[in-house]
């Protein structure tokens, strides 16, 4: 891996699918019904998005799936003031791979999200992108041991090559790829997503829910 100055000049991507009924928050619909488990997914990519913005770390974008013409990315678009840009990729990793590569050549650094964290809050990102000023990388677990966040500040080698996406070894597979690129990287506090009925109680029990659906 090539060494240079950290970058200063961060930007943040949310990835998000279309909240199309019956294809998102999938394992949420015989609790919410499809349009139930559609409705907190809006819900979910909106509060991530106010999130980014109100981060005040640099450009945010909203990177689509599985492009940007549904309706609510352009209302997103217009209630945000955020960039539409279109995921491209077979897998996540590929996905990833191309928002980094389109950052590293404007010269600038990224901090990727997704949009089931609902504790993932400006002071995360903050704390991210500072990481992002003293290391090669950043990222940020999740309890169920993937992560909710990525961020670098340079290209590291083969970082989303190779990996069990969607379960629960990528994150000790992503810390088996860094190493293997002599990254220096921080890793931030680890924190929980939305993705099981005993997540959506967690949502409730922890008064989140009418931030999330507002």
């Amino acid at each position: 891996m090539t060494s240079s100055a950290p970058r200063t000049d961060i930007g943040i991507a949310v990835f998000a699918k279309a909240p199309v009924a019956g294809e998102v928050k999938t394992r949420l619909a015989r609790l919410l019904g499809d349009e139930g488990a559609a409705a907190l997914h809006s819900g979910l990519v909106r509060h991530a998005l106010s999130a980014a913005v109100q981060s005040r770390i640099g450009a945010v974008e909203l990177w689509c799936a599985p492009d940007e013409s549904h309706s609510f990315f352009e209302r997103c678009a217009r209630e945000f003031g955020v960039a539409l840009r279109r995921q491209q990729g077979e897998d996540l990793g590929e996905r990833m791979s191309h928002a980094f590569d389109a950052a590293f050549a404007a010269g600038g650094a990224l901090i990727v999200t997704g949009s089931d964290c609902p504790v993932l809050r400006e002071d995360s990102l903050q704390a991210a992108a500072a990481a992002l000023r003293e290391h090669d990388a950043v990222i940020a677990p999740a309890e169920d041991g993937g992560y909710v966040l990525v961020g670098l500040a340079r290209p590291v080698d083969a970082l989303f090559e190779g990996i069990a996406w969607g379960t629960g070894a990528v994150m000790a597979q992503t810390r088996a790829r860094l190493a293997q690129a002599q990254a220096r990287w921080k890793e931030l506090p680890t924190l929980w997503d939305v993705d099981r009925p005993e997540d959506y109680a967690r949502l409730q029990q922890e008064g989140l829910l009418r931030e999330v659906l507002s």
